[in-house]
């Protein structure tokens, strides 16, 4: 299963050649995974940091083109990979028919001291559900 989060690049999202400054991209991927925590799951990310965190441990990023102001981007994330404590997940975004971006990162559980911890019961079965499978 995927989910999608639309942003509309926006004036504060460009740098003055007028094209998304890269850091925003990053940003933007961590709204998708926010948005994807609450929606999808039904665990916003403010309740799950309340006792830990999901901090993103690698990310791997392939710009393909520009984005421009005014530009609609569907971000489109997919959980790909689900560990003890750790998460896989690929994000692409695109506007139109053209790709802008492909990311892969790796999330990990954290509990209150820092250190990786096991997804609780709940949240693990809710991210299973949304596990692509496997080919």
């Amino acid at each position: 299963m995927s989910f999608t989060y639309t942003q509309k690049i926006m004036f504060k999202h460009c740098d003055p050649a007028g094209i998304v400054f890269y850091p925003r991209y990053f940003e933007m991927i961590n709204d998708t995974v926010e948005v994807f925590f609450s929606a999808c799951l039904q665990t916003p990310f403010e309740a799950l940091h309340r006792t830990g965190a999901v901090p993103t441990v690698q990310i791997n990023t392939t710009f393909t083109a520009p984005s421009r102001h005014g530009d609609t981007l569907a971000i489109t994330l997919t959980v790909t990979r689900l560990g003890t404590s750790s998460l896989g997940l690929t994000l692409i975004a695109t506007a139109g028919d053209e790709t802008r971006f492909t990311t892969h990162s790796t999330l990990v559980h954290t509990g209150p001291n820092g250190r990786a911890t096991p997804w609780p019961a709940p949240l693990r079965n809710a991210l299973t559900t949304e596990l692509e499978p496997t080919p």
